[in-house]
């Protein structure tokens, strides 16, 4: 099992180990993200490997809405660096006993996301493709 450690994340501060970074405010609070914003946490790993473990594990858990239930707030939702840790704790504690499937699914997860970036890049140039052929239209009339 995967040792972490989780801490608010200071403005400018820079670490040494390998790390990633949870957003805790808004309705994406738990989302993993590989560079700071003013409203997150880090997480450090002891190597690469469970760094990325921990970040798929965090994008998992936080699209399938754990970390939404610990949302407070009413104005600004955001989320507690202890539920935060606890969530990613228990994710990992129900996943010790079967580390192979875990990695499948980060395995999964990970080409999936890739796809969705690539199929975000098609459309935005189908959205400048069609915008151009508006424009064009509209000088010949």
């Amino acid at each position: 099992m995967s040792t972490f450690e989780m801490k608010t994340h200071q403005i400018g501060k820079t670490y040494s180990h390998q790390h990633f970074f949870i957003l805790n405010k808004g309705l994406n609070s738990g989302k993993p993200l590989t560079k700071p914003c003013p409203n997150c946490f880090v997480v450090t790993a002891s190597n690469e490997e469970d760094k990325a473990m921990l970040f798929h594990l965090s994008m998992m858990l936080q699209i399938g809405g754990f970390y939404a239930y610990y949302l407070k707030g009413s104005v600004i939702p955001f989320i507690t660096i202890d539920d935060c840790r606890n969530t990613l704790k228990k994710g990992l504690k129900s996943n010790q006993n079967i580390d192979f499937n875990l990695q499948k699914h980060i395995d999964a997860v990970s080409i999936i996301s890739k796809k969705e970036k690539e199929l975000k890049i098609i459309i935005n140039k189908l959205s400048d493709l069609k915008m151009a052929y508006i424009k064009s239209c509209i000088k010949m009339m």
